[in-house]
Protein backbone atom coordinates (compact mmCIF):
# COMPACT_ATOMS: atom_id res chain seq x y z
CA UNK A 1 0.00 0.00 0.00
CA UNK A 2 1.20 3.57 -0.55
CA UNK A 3 3.22 5.16 2.21
CA UNK A 4 2.84 8.64 3.70
CA UNK A 5 5.83 9.84 1.69
CA UNK A 6 4.28 8.57 -1.53
CA UNK A 7 0.99 10.34 -0.70
CA UNK A 8 2.86 13.59 -0.02
CA UNK A 9 4.39 13.37 -3.49
CA UNK A 10 0.87 13.17 -4.88
CA UNK A 11 -0.15 16.15 -2.75
CA UNK A 12 2.80 18.16 -4.04
CA UNK A 13 1.91 17.31 -7.64
CA UNK A 14 -1.65 18.47 -7.02
CA UNK A 15 -0.44 21.70 -5.41
CA UNK A 16 1.96 22.60 -8.22
CA UNK A 17 -0.57 21.60 -10.88
CA UNK A 18 -3.07 23.99 -9.36
CA UNK A 19 -0.44 26.74 -9.15
CA UNK A 20 0.07 26.26 -12.90
CA UNK A 21 -3.73 26.55 -13.32
CA UNK A 22 -3.98 23.17 -15.01
CA UNK A 23 -6.68 20.57 -14.61
CA UNK A 24 -5.72 16.92 -14.20
CA UNK A 25 -6.84 16.33 -17.77
CA UNK A 26 -4.67 19.18 -19.10
CA UNK A 27 -1.59 18.00 -17.21
CA UNK A 28 -2.08 14.39 -18.32
CA UNK A 29 -2.03 15.57 -21.93
CA UNK A 30 1.46 17.00 -21.36
CA UNK A 31 3.03 13.84 -19.97
CA UNK A 32 3.45 10.31 -21.41
CA UNK A 33 1.12 8.88 -18.75
CA UNK A 34 -2.62 8.44 -18.52
CA UNK A 35 -5.15 10.71 -16.85
CA UNK A 36 -6.19 7.76 -14.70
CA UNK A 37 -2.66 7.25 -13.33
CA UNK A 38 -2.27 10.96 -12.55
CA UNK A 39 -5.59 10.94 -10.72
CA UNK A 40 -4.61 7.89 -8.66
CA UNK A 41 -1.19 9.35 -7.77
CA UNK A 42 -2.71 12.62 -6.62
CA UNK A 43 -5.22 10.88 -4.38
CA UNK A 44 -2.57 8.53 -2.95
CA UNK A 45 -3.90 5.30 -4.49
CA UNK A 46 -0.83 4.74 -6.68
CA UNK A 47 2.89 5.23 -6.17
CA UNK A 48 4.61 8.08 -8.00
CA UNK A 49 7.60 6.46 -9.71
CA UNK A 50 10.78 8.41 -10.33
CA UNK A 51 10.07 8.51 -14.08
CA UNK A 52 6.49 9.68 -13.55
CA UNK A 53 7.58 12.41 -11.14
CA UNK A 54 10.29 13.59 -13.55
CA UNK A 55 7.78 13.77 -16.40
CA UNK A 56 5.36 15.83 -14.29
CA UNK A 57 8.17 18.16 -13.19
CA UNK A 58 9.22 18.67 -16.81
CA UNK A 59 5.64 19.44 -17.84
CA UNK A 60 5.27 21.96 -15.00
CA UNK A 61 8.72 23.46 -15.59
CA UNK A 62 9.92 22.89 -12.02
CA UNK A 63 12.71 20.96 -10.33
CA UNK A 64 11.92 17.33 -9.51
CA UNK A 65 12.91 17.83 -5.86
CA UNK A 66 9.94 20.17 -5.40
CA UNK A 67 7.75 17.12 -5.90
CA UNK A 68 9.80 14.43 -4.18
CA UNK A 69 10.68 16.32 -1.01
CA UNK A 70 13.49 15.12 1.31
CA UNK A 71 15.32 11.78 0.91
CA UNK A 72 13.19 8.72 1.70
CA UNK A 73 14.78 7.73 4.99
CA UNK A 74 13.53 7.87 8.54
CA UNK A 75 14.50 10.78 10.78
CA UNK A 76 16.85 8.53 12.72
CA UNK A 77 18.52 7.26 9.56
CA UNK A 78 18.87 10.77 8.17
CA UNK A 79 20.39 12.03 11.42
CA UNK A 80 22.99 9.31 11.41
CA UNK A 81 23.86 9.88 7.77
CA UNK A 82 24.07 13.65 8.29
CA UNK A 83 26.55 13.10 11.14
CA UNK A 84 28.55 10.75 8.93
CA UNK A 85 28.91 13.27 6.09
CA UNK A 86 29.37 16.38 8.26
CA UNK A 87 33.20 16.08 8.32
CA UNK A 88 33.12 15.71 4.53
CA UNK A 89 31.14 18.95 4.30
CA UNK A 90 33.73 20.69 6.43
CA UNK A 91 36.63 19.41 4.33
CA UNK A 92 34.91 20.64 1.15
CA UNK A 93 34.20 24.03 2.71
CA UNK A 94 37.90 24.52 3.51
CA UNK A 95 39.03 23.40 0.07
CA UNK A 96 41.35 26.37 -0.54
CA UNK A 97 42.88 26.51 2.93
CA UNK A 98 45.73 24.29 4.09
CA UNK A 99 44.86 22.83 7.51
CA UNK A 100 46.78 24.94 10.02
CA UNK A 101 46.97 22.32 12.73
CA UNK A 102 48.33 19.51 10.58
CA UNK A 103 51.85 18.16 10.50
CA UNK A 104 53.51 17.96 7.07
CA UNK A 105 51.64 15.68 4.73
CA UNK A 106 52.68 12.10 4.17
CA UNK A 107 54.58 11.25 0.99
CA UNK A 108 52.56 12.09 -2.11
CA UNK A 109 52.87 8.53 -3.41
CA UNK A 110 51.16 7.28 -0.26
CA UNK A 111 48.40 9.86 -0.53
CA UNK A 112 47.77 8.93 -4.18
CA UNK A 113 47.33 5.31 -3.12
CA UNK A 114 44.89 6.42 -0.41
CA UNK A 115 42.83 8.38 -2.93
CA UNK A 116 42.65 5.36 -5.23
CA UNK A 117 41.80 3.07 -2.33
CA UNK A 118 38.83 5.27 -1.41
CA UNK A 119 37.54 5.03 -4.98
CA UNK A 120 37.81 1.28 -4.66
CA UNK A 121 35.99 1.26 -1.31
CA UNK A 122 33.02 3.10 -2.83
CA UNK A 123 32.84 0.66 -5.72
CA UNK A 124 32.95 -2.17 -3.23
CA UNK A 125 29.99 -0.33 -1.58
CA UNK A 126 31.85 0.20 1.71
CA UNK A 127 30.28 3.62 1.92
CA UNK A 128 30.56 4.29 5.65
CA UNK A 129 34.15 3.12 5.77
CA UNK A 130 35.08 5.40 2.88
CA UNK A 131 33.12 8.32 4.34
CA UNK A 132 34.94 8.10 7.67
CA UNK A 133 38.40 8.02 6.07
CA UNK A 134 37.77 10.61 3.36
CA UNK A 135 38.08 13.92 5.31
CA UNK A 136 41.59 13.13 6.58
CA UNK A 137 42.77 12.17 3.10
CA UNK A 138 41.30 15.36 1.65
CA UNK A 139 43.04 17.36 4.37
CA UNK A 140 46.42 15.71 3.74
CA UNK A 141 46.15 16.19 -0.01
CA UNK A 142 45.03 19.81 0.40
CA UNK A 143 48.12 20.47 2.51
CA UNK A 144 50.35 18.73 -0.02
CA UNK A 145 48.80 20.57 -2.96
CA UNK A 146 49.10 24.00 -1.35
CA UNK A 147 52.65 23.56 -0.03
CA UNK A 148 54.26 21.61 -2.88
CA UNK A 149 51.81 21.47 -5.81
CA UNK A 150 52.30 18.83 -8.48
CA UNK A 151 50.10 17.45 -11.22
CA UNK A 152 49.95 14.12 -9.41
CA UNK A 153 48.79 15.75 -6.17
CA UNK A 154 46.06 17.78 -7.85
CA UNK A 155 44.84 14.68 -9.67
CA UNK A 156 44.64 12.75 -6.41
CA UNK A 157 42.78 15.61 -4.73
CA UNK A 158 40.31 15.74 -7.64
CA UNK A 159 39.82 11.99 -7.19
CA UNK A 160 38.92 12.44 -3.50
CA UNK A 161 36.37 15.10 -4.42
CA UNK A 162 34.86 12.67 -6.89
CA UNK A 163 34.65 10.11 -4.08
CA UNK A 164 32.88 12.72 -1.92
CA UNK A 165 30.39 13.19 -4.77
CA UNK A 166 29.77 9.46 -5.13
CA UNK A 167 29.19 9.02 -1.40
CA UNK A 168 26.83 12.01 -1.29
CA UNK A 169 24.79 10.67 -4.22
CA UNK A 170 24.51 7.16 -2.82
CA UNK A 171 23.53 8.35 0.67
CA UNK A 172 21.02 10.92 -0.57
CA UNK A 173 22.69 14.32 -0.14
CA UNK A 174 22.37 15.99 -3.56
CA UNK A 175 23.43 19.41 -2.29
CA UNK A 176 26.73 17.99 -1.05
CA UNK A 177 27.19 16.15 -4.36
CA UNK A 178 26.98 19.45 -6.27
CA UNK A 179 29.60 21.06 -4.03
CA UNK A 180 31.89 18.05 -4.42
CA UNK A 181 31.73 18.29 -8.21
CA UNK A 182 32.59 21.98 -8.06
CA UNK A 183 35.66 21.11 -6.00
CA UNK A 184 36.55 18.34 -8.42
CA UNK A 185 36.49 20.82 -11.30
CA UNK A 186 38.68 23.23 -9.31
CA UNK A 187 41.33 20.55 -8.66
CA UNK A 188 41.13 19.00 -12.15
CA UNK A 189 41.78 22.42 -13.65
CA UNK A 190 44.96 22.79 -11.62
CA UNK A 191 46.02 19.31 -12.69
CA UNK A 192 45.40 20.27 -16.34
CA UNK A 193 43.78 16.86 -16.77
CA UNK A 194 41.13 16.86 -19.54
CA UNK A 195 39.93 13.35 -18.71
CA UNK A 196 39.19 14.22 -15.08
CA UNK A 197 37.47 17.41 -16.20
CA UNK A 198 35.39 15.39 -18.68
CA UNK A 199 34.38 12.90 -15.99
CA UNK A 200 33.19 15.82 -13.91
CA UNK A 201 30.92 16.99 -16.76
CA UNK A 202 29.60 13.44 -17.11
CA UNK A 203 28.72 13.36 -13.41
CA UNK A 204 27.11 16.79 -13.60
CA UNK A 205 24.93 15.70 -16.50
CA UNK A 206 23.68 12.60 -14.71
CA UNK A 207 23.05 14.44 -11.47
CA UNK A 208 21.15 17.35 -12.93
CA UNK A 209 17.43 17.75 -12.58
CA UNK A 210 15.62 15.37 -14.91
CA UNK A 211 13.40 18.21 -16.06
CA UNK A 212 16.38 19.90 -17.70
CA UNK A 213 17.50 17.49 -20.40
CA UNK A 214 18.80 20.34 -22.56
CA UNK A 215 21.27 21.31 -19.87
CA UNK A 216 22.30 17.70 -19.36
CA UNK A 217 22.99 17.39 -23.07
CA UNK A 218 25.13 20.54 -23.02
CA UNK A 219 27.17 19.22 -20.09
CA UNK A 220 27.88 15.96 -21.91
CA UNK A 221 28.88 17.86 -25.04
CA UNK A 222 31.26 19.99 -22.96
CA UNK A 223 32.86 16.80 -21.66
CA UNK A 224 33.13 15.34 -25.14
CA UNK A 225 34.91 18.48 -26.36
CA UNK A 226 37.55 18.03 -23.65
CA UNK A 227 38.54 14.55 -24.89
CA UNK A 228 37.83 14.97 -28.61
CA UNK A 229 41.52 14.73 -29.50
CA UNK A 230 42.38 11.96 -27.02
CA UNK A 231 43.50 8.66 -28.59
CA UNK A 232 44.87 6.90 -25.52
CA UNK A 233 43.05 4.03 -23.83
CA UNK A 234 42.16 6.46 -21.04
CA UNK A 235 40.77 9.03 -23.45
CA UNK A 236 38.75 6.47 -25.41
CA UNK A 237 37.24 5.02 -22.23
CA UNK A 238 36.23 8.45 -20.95
CA UNK A 239 34.76 9.35 -24.36
CA UNK A 240 32.78 6.12 -24.32
CA UNK A 241 31.48 6.82 -20.81
CA UNK A 242 30.33 10.24 -21.97
CA UNK A 243 28.28 8.58 -24.72
CA UNK A 244 26.67 6.43 -22.03
CA UNK A 245 25.88 9.58 -20.09
CA UNK A 246 24.36 11.07 -23.23
CA UNK A 247 22.20 7.96 -23.65
CA UNK A 248 20.86 8.43 -20.11
CA UNK A 249 20.05 12.08 -20.80
CA UNK A 250 18.34 11.15 -24.07
CA UNK A 251 16.32 8.44 -22.32
CA UNK A 252 14.93 11.02 -19.91
CA UNK A 253 13.75 13.01 -22.94
CA UNK A 254 12.22 9.82 -24.43
CA UNK A 255 14.47 10.30 -27.47
CA UNK A 256 14.93 6.66 -28.45
CA UNK A 257 16.81 7.54 -31.63
CA UNK A 258 19.45 9.46 -29.72
CA UNK A 259 19.70 6.63 -27.19
CA UNK A 260 20.44 4.15 -29.96
CA UNK A 261 23.04 6.44 -31.53
CA UNK A 262 24.93 6.98 -28.28
CA UNK A 263 24.78 3.30 -27.31
CA UNK A 264 26.16 2.37 -30.74
CA UNK A 265 28.96 4.95 -30.42
CA UNK A 266 29.82 3.62 -26.95
CA UNK A 267 29.95 0.04 -28.26
CA UNK A 268 32.35 1.09 -31.01
CA UNK A 269 34.62 2.78 -28.48
CA UNK A 270 34.41 -0.26 -26.18
CA UNK A 271 35.72 -2.37 -29.07
CA UNK A 272 38.62 0.04 -29.49
CA UNK A 273 39.39 0.01 -25.77
CA UNK A 274 39.41 -3.81 -25.84
CA UNK A 275 37.83 -5.62 -22.92
CA UNK A 276 36.76 -4.02 -19.67
CA UNK A 277 38.87 -1.10 -18.44
CA UNK A 278 38.52 -1.03 -14.64
CA UNK A 279 41.84 0.75 -14.26
CA UNK A 280 40.65 3.88 -16.07
CA UNK A 281 39.34 6.15 -13.32
CA UNK A 282 37.30 3.24 -11.93
CA UNK A 283 34.80 3.65 -14.75
CA UNK A 284 35.05 -0.01 -15.77
CA UNK A 285 34.09 1.05 -19.26
CA UNK A 286 33.51 -1.85 -21.64
CA UNK A 287 30.82 -3.87 -23.39
CA UNK A 288 29.18 -4.94 -20.13
CA UNK A 289 28.91 -1.34 -19.03
CA UNK A 290 27.31 -0.45 -22.37
CA UNK A 291 24.80 -3.30 -22.02
CA UNK A 292 23.79 -2.22 -18.52
CA UNK A 293 23.32 1.38 -19.66
CA UNK A 294 21.17 0.19 -22.56
CA UNK A 295 18.98 -1.65 -20.07
CA UNK A 296 18.86 1.42 -17.84
CA UNK A 297 17.73 3.58 -20.75
CA UNK A 298 14.89 1.14 -21.49
CA UNK A 299 13.78 1.38 -17.85
CA UNK A 300 13.85 5.18 -17.93
CA UNK A 301 11.72 5.15 -21.09
CA UNK A 302 9.34 2.68 -19.39
CA UNK A 303 9.98 0.00 -21.99
CA UNK A 304 9.87 -2.68 -19.36
CA UNK A 305 9.43 -5.63 -21.72
CA UNK A 306 12.61 -4.62 -23.56
CA UNK A 307 14.40 -4.03 -20.28
CA UNK A 308 13.35 -7.45 -18.97
CA UNK A 309 14.62 -9.18 -22.11
CA UNK A 310 17.92 -7.33 -21.80
CA UNK A 311 18.21 -7.99 -18.07
CA UNK A 312 17.67 -11.73 -18.48
CA UNK A 313 20.36 -11.85 -21.16
CA UNK A 314 22.98 -10.23 -18.92
CA UNK A 315 25.71 -12.51 -17.59
CA UNK A 316 27.70 -10.54 -15.06
CA UNK A 317 31.39 -11.32 -15.03
CA UNK A 318 32.99 -12.55 -11.78
CA UNK A 319 35.09 -9.38 -11.69
CA UNK A 320 32.05 -7.08 -11.94
CA UNK A 321 32.29 -4.30 -9.36
CA UNK A 322 30.04 -4.79 -6.34
CA UNK A 323 28.38 -1.40 -6.88
CA UNK A 324 27.51 -2.31 -10.47
CA UNK A 325 26.30 -5.80 -9.52
CA UNK A 326 24.02 -4.34 -6.86
CA UNK A 327 22.65 -1.71 -9.23
CA UNK A 328 21.87 -4.40 -11.79
CA UNK A 329 20.00 -6.46 -9.19
CA UNK A 330 17.92 -3.47 -8.08
CA UNK A 331 17.12 -2.55 -11.69
CA UNK A 332 16.23 -6.18 -12.43
CA UNK A 333 13.93 -6.23 -9.39
CA UNK A 334 12.11 -3.12 -10.64
CA UNK A 335 11.68 -4.55 -14.13
CA UNK A 336 10.41 -7.87 -12.82
CA UNK A 337 7.90 -6.03 -10.63
CA UNK A 338 6.69 -3.80 -13.47
CA UNK A 339 6.14 -6.83 -15.71
CA UNK A 340 4.22 -8.77 -13.05
CA UNK A 341 6.91 -11.18 -11.87
CA UNK A 342 6.56 -10.35 -8.19
CA UNK A 343 8.39 -13.32 -6.67
CA UNK A 344 11.35 -12.82 -8.98
CA UNK A 345 11.39 -9.12 -8.13
CA UNK A 346 11.64 -9.79 -4.40
CA UNK A 347 14.36 -12.41 -4.95
CA UNK A 348 16.50 -9.88 -6.79
CA UNK A 349 15.97 -7.27 -4.08
CA UNK A 350 17.08 -9.75 -1.45
CA UNK A 351 20.12 -10.58 -3.57
CA UNK A 352 20.93 -6.87 -3.93
CA UNK A 353 20.68 -6.41 -0.17
CA UNK A 354 23.01 -9.35 0.39
CA UNK A 355 25.46 -8.03 -2.21
CA UNK A 356 25.63 -4.38 -1.14
CA UNK A 357 23.42 -3.55 1.85
CA UNK A 358 24.36 0.13 2.20
CA UNK A 359 23.90 1.00 -1.45
CA UNK A 360 20.71 -1.02 -1.81
CA UNK A 361 19.09 0.47 1.28
CA UNK A 362 19.30 4.05 0.07
CA UNK A 363 18.77 3.49 -3.66
CA UNK A 364 15.55 5.24 -4.83
CA UNK A 365 14.56 2.29 -7.02
CA UNK A 366 14.68 -0.03 -4.02
CA UNK A 367 11.98 2.00 -2.34
CA UNK A 368 10.00 2.28 -5.58
CA UNK A 369 10.10 -1.48 -6.07
CA UNK A 370 9.25 -2.40 -2.48
CA UNK A 371 6.34 0.04 -2.47
CA UNK A 372 5.09 -1.40 -5.75
CA UNK A 373 5.32 -4.94 -4.39
CA UNK A 374 3.39 -3.96 -1.26
CA UNK A 375 0.70 -2.41 -3.43
CA UNK A 376 0.32 -5.26 -5.93
CA UNK A 377 1.05 -8.43 -3.96
CA UNK A 378 -1.99 -10.46 -2.94
CA UNK A 379 -0.15 -11.80 0.07
CA UNK A 380 2.53 -9.86 1.92
CA UNK A 381 5.32 -12.26 2.80
CA UNK A 382 7.54 -11.95 5.85
CA UNK A 383 10.47 -11.33 3.53
CA UNK A 384 8.72 -8.37 1.89
CA UNK A 385 7.66 -6.93 5.25
CA UNK A 386 11.24 -7.28 6.46
CA UNK A 387 12.55 -5.50 3.38
CA UNK A 388 10.04 -2.68 3.81
CA UNK A 389 10.98 -2.23 7.47
CA UNK A 390 14.69 -2.31 6.62
CA UNK A 391 14.44 0.59 4.15
CA UNK A 392 12.25 2.62 6.50
CA UNK A 393 8.76 2.20 5.05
Amino acid sequence: MPTPDDSSTGDRIKEHRRRARLSQRELSERIPYSYSLLNQVECGARVASAAFTAAVAAALGIDTTLLTGPPHVTDTQHGRLAALVRPIRESLALYDLAPGDRTPARPVAELVLDADRLCQEVRATHLRKAARALPDVIGDLTLAATTAPTTETWRALASTYRTAHDIAVKLGFPDLAVVALDRMGWAAGRASDPCLAAIRQYRRALGHAEAEQGLGRRLVEAGQALVADQTSREGLAVAGQLHLGASAVAARARDSGAVEQHIAAARELADRVGGEAPEVHWLSFGQMNVTLHEMGAAITMRRYDDALRQARAVKLLPATLTSRRSRYLVDRALVEMETGHLDASLRHLVAARRTAPEQTRYHPRTRETVTGLLHTSRRTSESLVGMATWIGL
